[in-house]
Formats: C-alpha cells, sequence, structure tokens
C-alpha cells in the first residue's frame, strides 16, 4: 500500500496540520485513516495498546457521522474503551466480565467529537474500569510504555499514552478520575490536560454531580491541538446539573499570546507525600525556565488537610467504582462479581463499598468542600501551582503492588499506597479544577517525567497559554526533541 506520507513527515504534523492540508486538498480523510492505521500497525506490535481498529471506518470515514467540515476535517482519532459509549462499537472497559459488550448509542462527547471532524478509527487499553495505574492483566492487554517496553504506560488511559508518544495519532481520547489523562502523558512525554467541571459532558450515563470527580478529555503533542479539541467539544448536554460555561475567546485564539508575568508555586511536600529528590530536582529546574520566561516563582505548600482530603477521596472511589460494578452486575444479571472474570482489588472494592451509608458519603463530601474552599484561597494568592506529575519513579511492568491484581487484603491500605505513587493529581478532581501535565522532566531510568500545573476553577485557558509560551520558548521541542524508542519513524515494519 502506498501511503500519503513518509513515517518522518506523518511524525511532524499535528492534528491541526493535518487538517490544513485535507482543507487545502493534499491529502483526504480516508488517506489519513488508511496512513493511522498502519502507524498502528507498525507500532502497536510492541505496545499492546490498541484493541481493535475499526477498517469499516478507516475505508469510509463518513460512516459512523463524522463531520467533514469540522475543525479537525477527518484527522484520525481513537476511543479509550472505557466512558463515552461509540454506537455499535464493543467497550469492554478493560475487563473479561465486559467482553463482547456492544454499545446501543453514541454518547453525547461521542457526538460532539464526531461534530469536531475527528475521525474515530478504533479504541485503545485500560485497566479493568479504569481503577488502577497499568493496564497490566495478561489475560486483557499489558500496555507497554514506547520510551521503555519494560515500563508501564501508567493509567488509565493508557493505550492513548502509548499511540500519542508513538507517532501514530497526533491526539486521542483519555479520561480522568484521579490523574489518569495526566499521569500517562507524563510518563510518555505527551500533552495531557484534565479540564475544570462544566467543560467536557459525561452525559447521558452521568453527570457531573453523579460522577464527581471523573471527567474527559485527550492527550496530544501539541498545545493547540489540545486547545482546538476543548474548543470543539466543550459544552454540555440538556439536563446537566450545573452550568456550563464558554471562554470570552476561544483557547486556539488564547493561547497565540504569552500570559501576563503570573505567581507561580512549586510545591511537592504535601502532607505524608514528598517527590523523590530527582524529581524535585526537575521541578526546579523548569521554575528556573519560567523564571527566565518573566514568571515569579517561589516554594509553597497549600494550607489543605491532605489526610482528610485523600481519605475523602478514597471513600469516592470505593462507593463510586462499587456503584459501576454493581450496575454492570444487574446489567448481566449478577449478585456479586464473579472471581474469574473480575480482578481481586475491584472485587474487594465493591464488597468494601457496596453498602456505604449515606452518612458517609455525607462526610466524605464535607470534606470535598473544605479542600475545596482551602485550594480556593489559594489560588487567590497564586496563578499556578506547578508538582511533579508523581512523587515515585514510573515502575517496570509486574509491579503488582499498583494492580487491581493486586493480593493486599486491605483496600484503603491498597488506595493509600497509590496516592505516594500519585499524590498530585487526585485533588484536583476533588477541587473540579484544571490540571495539565507538559513534557518538561525527564527519570533517571530515561522515562518523561510530566510536570504538572494547575490553577483554579474555569482557568483551563491559563495553562494552555503558559504552555503555548513554554513550547514556543522550547521551538516546539517537548522532551528535549527526544523521540520513544518505539515510534513509527522507527518501528520495524
Amino acid at each position: 500500500m502506498t501511503l500519503a506520507m513518509s513515517w518522518d513527515e506523518w511524525h511532524r504534523h499535528d492534528g491541526v496540520a493535518l487538517a490544513g492540508r485535507v482543507r487545502r486538498g493534499e491529502v483526504t480523510p480516508a488517506e489519513l485513516a488508511a496512513q493511522a492505521a498502519a502507524a498502528i500497525a507498525r507500532t502497536n506490535p510492541a505496545l499492546d495498546a490498541v484493541l481493535e481498529v475499526f477498517e469499516d471506518v478507516v475505508a469510509d470515514p463518513l460512516k459512523d457521522g463524522m463531520d467533514p467540515a469540522g475543525a479537525f476535517a477527518g484527522v484520525p482519532y481513537l476511543m479509550k474503551d472505557l466512558g463515552p459509549t461509540l454506537r455499535g462499537r464493543r467497550q469492554e472497559m478493560g475487563s473479561l466480565l465486559m467482553r463482547g459488550h456492544v454499545a446501543a448509542g453514541d454518547s453525547f462527547l461521542t457526538g460532539r467529537i464526531r461534530q469536531a471532524g475527528l475521525n474515530i478509527i478504533g479504541r485503545t487499553t485500560t485497566p479493568e474500569f479504569g481503577c488502577c495505574s497499568s493496564a497490566e492483566n495478561p489475560a486483557v492487554c499489558v500496555t507497554r510504555n514506547p520510551w521503555n517496553t519494560g515500563f508501564t504506560t501508567c493509567g488509565s488511559s493508557a493505550g492513548t499514552a502509548a499511540m500519542v508518544a508513538a507517532g501514530a495519532v497526533p491526539l486521542s481520547h483519555a479520561t480522568d478520575g484521579g490523574g489518569s489523562i495526566r499521569i500517562p502523558a507524563g510518563v510518555n512525554g505527551n500533552l495531557g490536560l484534565k479540564p475544570s467541571r462544566g467543560v467536557l459532558s459525561v452525559a447521558p450515563g452521568l453527570s457531573d454531580l453523579s460522577g464527581l470527580v471523573s471527567t474527559q478529555g485527550c492527550q496530544s503533542r501539541t498545545v493547540r491541538d489540545t486547545a482546538l479539541f476543548i474548543d470543539s467539544c466543550r459544552g454540555g448536554a440538556p439536563g446537566e446539573f450545573m452550568p456550563y460555561w464558554t471562554p470570552p475567546e476561544p483557547y486556539s485564539e488564547l493561547i497565540r499570546r504569552d500570559p501576563k508575568p503570573l505567581r507561580i508555586a512549586l510545591s511537592h511536600e504535601w502532607g505524608d507525600y514528598r517527590a523523590v529528590p530527582e524529581f524535585v530536582a526537575e521541578l526546579e529546574r523548569v521554575g528556573r525556565l519560567l523564571e527566565g520566561l518573566g514568571h515569579h516563582v517561589e516554594w509553597v505548600v497549600p494550607e489543605v488537610d491532605f489526610r482528610a482530603a485523600y481519605a475523602a477521596q478514597t471513600t469516592c472511589y470505593i462507593t463510586n467504582f462499587a456503584q459501576t460494578i454493581a450496575g454492570l452486575l444487574r446489567q448481566k444479571g449478577l449478585e456479586r462479581p464473579p472471581a474469574d472474570l473480575v480482578e481481586p482489588m475491584n472485587i474487594r472494592i465493591w464488597e468494601a463499598g457496596i453498602n456505604a451509608s449515606y452518612s458517609e458519603r455525607a462526610a466524605m463530601q464535607a470534606v470535598f468542600n473544605t479542600a475545596s474552599r482551602a485550594f480556593g484561597a489559594f489560588f487567590e494568592q497564586w496563578d499556578i501551582l506547578l508538582t511533579p506529575i508523581t512523587a515515585l519513579p514510573t515502575p517496570p511492568l509486574g509491579t503488582t503492588e499498583y494492580l487491581t491484581l493486586s493480593n493486599n487484603p486491605d483496600v484503603r491500605d491498597w488506595f493509600n499506597n497509590l496516592w505516594k505513587f500519585f499524590a498530585y493529581t487526585p485533588l484536583s478532581n476533588l477541587c473540579g479544577i484544571p490540571g495539565l501535565s507538559m513534557p518538561l522532566g525527564r527519570q533517571a531510568h530515561g522515562l518523561p517525567l510530566g510536570i504538572q500545573a494547575q490553577t483554579k476553577q474555569a482557568g483551563d485557558g491559563l495553562l494552555l497559554q503558559l504552555a503555548a509560551q513554554i513550547e514556543r520558548a522550547l521551538d516546539g521541542q517537548w522532551n528535549d526533541g527526544r523521540l520513544p524508542g518505539v515510534h513509527v519513524t522507527n518501528a520495524v515494519s
């Protein structure tokens, strides 16, 4: 098969650039889809990141309702196998329990994605129900990091992170209930924005009230792709429980200007959690970069009751996942999760959370409120809060303590161990504030290290504006211009 571009050329194009070529008549959406499918075939054997390519949509990009007049004009796109559904397509949620499950209709956001001109050509891997830190159950998938295939991509947007980093597609769908966009973006060298509440809808199955901490988004390799994705896909479905807001100008316009000089807080000493020294050094280095761009930078610790916040977040996770699993069991006429179809920790989470009381949830919500107000007060004094994306180095594959395959009998102890690793991302979900992982650092073992910027609710545009300023200062060379070992430009056909 003759492809429209060389692999070097394909890699140099982000989604905005590909859409521009389509509008100029230089390539067609079908040619882009064919190239993306070939890129997946070229990289996926080493990464195990894509579950399925929709060959019928590759052949006919209009088949499922993609609007070629949308902003992305037919750019290929992959959907995480969790969250928004695709009409008539399988959604198996990383679980043997859901093997073969076919969705009856498109979710609201799926429709927005299609209207944006993104051509959904396949689905990417996720851990079971998106619960743990790595898509790593050999019975389903073992997704590998393209920078070093002996390491995890982290999760839960595992396959998306690997495919964007490997250059197969310029951007791809991701979800985030505690860091699942930002963490895998950070350890795979991508950009990953978790938007504020009131940006991307989780309708019709959930709302921002019932989902509470979960949101949608994407990973990309350029700021303008993420900005255009948000511009094109934002907005609430009819019947939302809270207002959905629109910024005064599109982010695609805003990012063309540098932000004003900002007050930036560097931080990593959050309650019981500390980043390893190599990550602190990387954060400090990025702080100096930002000072060079004219920003004021200091070390600051937010005045937050971190222990109470993480305990409440743990209660939220246990009770939310228990109800998620219960809903799937009802669909199948089952009374409890079968041990041969559901991973051990998810069974224990169901057991721990299925009979939670309203009083437990009310106490949790009270802490959510207190923590949210504390972060709100912090962002009255500081524009940006900067942390490493994780506190600990990315583990090699097979590190079961972070997996829902773990044999840890204590659910809360298992979550507490997760927080030691993922110390800096979950509380933005609790507060509904935006967080952006930028590929600015490097771990001692060679994997990328994302540096996370957070700001007040509805400050998504400021995060993207700062990232665009950094991107220009780096001449677009995120990750110091390095490429991962598994990449479309160097993979063996």
